[in-house]
């Protein structure tokens, strides 16, 4: 039985590990050609989400293999810790770097060589609809992202591509390890489905917009985490 993402080409950006690791087995399992792309040494590609040079050199292996890309998940991000008022200029713009402009870049790289029916998605955070203390440059770019996804599926739209962004709850990824191996038991008493996410929770969420079971669905905030934003904060 053909897979639900046979044949899709598809570009994913920080493969290495966590959830983009995830994605690439998952997409791969699903028959997708899978172009997994990271800054770390891994069995993909190198890819430099803040370079357009390097997003130019992806696509162009992309083309040569496969000869169009049906799918860009833009997975790839970094955290920047401290309080706003002490926020080194260098690591805000560092955050917004690969945050923000790296989908933008790839959205720019892939569109002209995506059909009609193709998909793109960005993944956001719950931090892109409320903030954490600490967390001004992370919090930032991922509001700006959801931003970017939803101009870009009014652009798109026409191109017959669909953008969307997926917003993760707490995941048990490298990035926020520290934080999860620490305080598992708290967060997950404070989740109504009770547990952490694991990484194949968000790739299960990419698949769905990646595949043509969500070909009428373009610029949707999607939450993946766990029931957290059905409840009221606690006063």
């Amino acid at each position: 039985m053909a897979g639900r993402l046979e044949g899709k080409v598809v570009i994913i950006t920080g493969a290495a590990r966590g959830q983009g690791q995830a994605e690439a087995e998952r997409f791969a399992a699903e028959g997708a050609h899978v172009i997994a792309g990271d800054v770390l040494d891994h069995d993909g590609i190198h890819l430099d989400v803040t370079s357009p040079e390097s997003w130019a050199s992806a696509v162009a292996g992309a083309l040569k293999d496969h000869g169009r890309i049906d799918v860009l998940l833009n997975n790839a991000g970094i955290r920047a810790v401290g309080p706003v008022h002490e926020m080194p200029i260098s690591d805000f713009q560092h955050v917004m770097d690969i945050n923000l402009m790296g989908p933008l870049l790839g959205i720019q790289a892939v569109v002209p060589h995506m059909p009609k029916g193709s998909s793109i998605i960005n993944v956001s955070s719950l931090n892109g609809l409320a903030a954490n203390i600490n967390t001004s440059a992370y919090t930032t770019s991922k509001f700006a992202l959801r931003g970017l996804t939803k101009a870009a599926a009014l652009d798109l739209g026409p191109l017959g591509i669909r953008v969307n962004a997926i917003l993760p709850g707490v995941i048990r990824t490298p990035m926020i390890s520290y934080i999860v191996d620490d305080h598992e038991e708290r967060l997950a008493a404070g989740l109504p489905l009770g547990r952490i996410g694991e990484p194949m929770d968000i790739a299960s969420a990419a698949l769905f917009l990646a595949s043509d079971e969500s070909a009428w669905i373009s610029g949707l905030d999607l939450t993946v985490d766990g029931g957290q934003m059905a409840s009221t904060p606690k006063l």
